[in-house]
């Protein structure tokens, strides 16, 4: 099957509405994977067929098509993830994520737009703190620092909205990056900062400083910034750590959180869907009054069927078209 057919296919199911919203997921992630290749007509398609989908009504759809075009180290995704951003009347939740994935491929060119967009109060709180995160990361992507800093090599692969704290002579404990975690007088970049860098010590999970730097992280869920709650949350769908369920469950079940954070936590859960326990907790919330965090719970379960099914990669790969 060539990559053009795969595409094609892939997109299809992709952005149509009559297809299973977990089907849809596991489309997108097969079209990151293509855009993610070496620049050329393949990636160009899958980056293509990931923005057309933007036309569906589902905010966790959405947002999910902005982080993945940000994970591409693809320039080609940008005007798709800025229209997004700048368009008012689309859902503040994909709209961070844009500014997000903005902020994640580096460009240089959304800089001047999203510093309108902090310093306008009209702005939602979420879109204006994901642009203020994004200028910094921007700008120290293009930064001497980043070149002459050293960074311990970290576990996972993603492109993440600000790199841990740099190696310095002195190793910080897990005291102090907490305590820049909560400092809500530091930017929130840096702060950001302290969060991957928990995160880091959190992985592999029998490392000695992981269950301290899981609870750590988890102090994080009483922090003002709706926003700030939610990348802890999705820091430990990352980590898939069994000491970070019952924070996990606590945010899901507290009707009051935000839907962005409360989902966040419905597909942390996901990740740790082979847990006893786990897929009964998720289940409690098929019906929930929030559409992204019932959402949420659909592919969070099949995320949690994919776990154990020990699958290789939550992706589909369509098959082979007959001759």
């Amino acid at each position: 099957m060539s990559t053009h057919t795969t595409v094609s296919t892939l997109r299809k199911d992709l952005t149509s509405e009559d297809v299973a919203l977990a089907r849809r997921f596991r489309a997108l992630f097969s079209l990151k994977h293509l855009a993610s290749q070496s620049p050329g007509p393949e990636a160009s398609s899958a980056i293509e067929a990931i923005a057309a989908a933007f036309a569906s009504p589902s905010a966790l759809l959405k947002h999910e098509l902005a982080y993945c075009l940000g994970q591409t180290k693809n320039a080609e995704a940008v005007p798709f993830l800025r229209a997004v951003l700048e368009n008012k009347s689309e859902d503040a939740m994909c709209r961070h994520e844009a500014a997000e994935a903005l902020g994640a491929l580096g460009d240089l060119g959304s800089v001047d737009v999203m510093k309108q967009m902090k310093d306008d109060e009209k702005e939602s709180v979420v879109v204006r703190e994901t642009c203020e995160i994004a200028i910094d990361r921007i700008q120290w992507a293009h930064s001497d620092s980043k070149d002459t800093e050293t960074l311990n090599p970290s576990d996972f692969a993603s492109i993440d909205p600000a790199p841990p704290m740099p190696v310095t002579s002195q190793t910080p404990s897990i005291p102090d990056l907490q305590k820049s975690l909560l400092d809500t007088s530091l930017p929130l970049f840096q702060r950001y900062r302290a969060m991957f860098a928990l995160r880091d010590l959190a992985s592999p999970p029998d490392l000695p400083t992981a269950v301290p730097a899981v609870q750590a992280l988890a102090s994080g869920f009483v922090d003002p910034s709706a926003l700030f709650r939610h990348e802890v949350a999705f820091v430990f769908g990352q980590l898939s750590h069994p000491a970070s369920i019952p924070a996990l469950f606590a945010v899901l079940e507290n009707a009051t959180e935000e839907s962005m954070v409360r989902h966040e936590a419905a597909e942390a859960l996901g990740s740790l869907g082979e847990e006893p326990g786990v897929e009964d907790m998720l289940k409690r919330f098929l019906n929930d009054p929030e559409q992204v965090v019932r959402e949420s719970v659909v592919v969070a379960l099949d995320m949690a069927e994919y776990e154990k099914n020990g699958e290789m990669e939550y992706a589909t790969i369509p098959e082979p078209v007959a001759a």
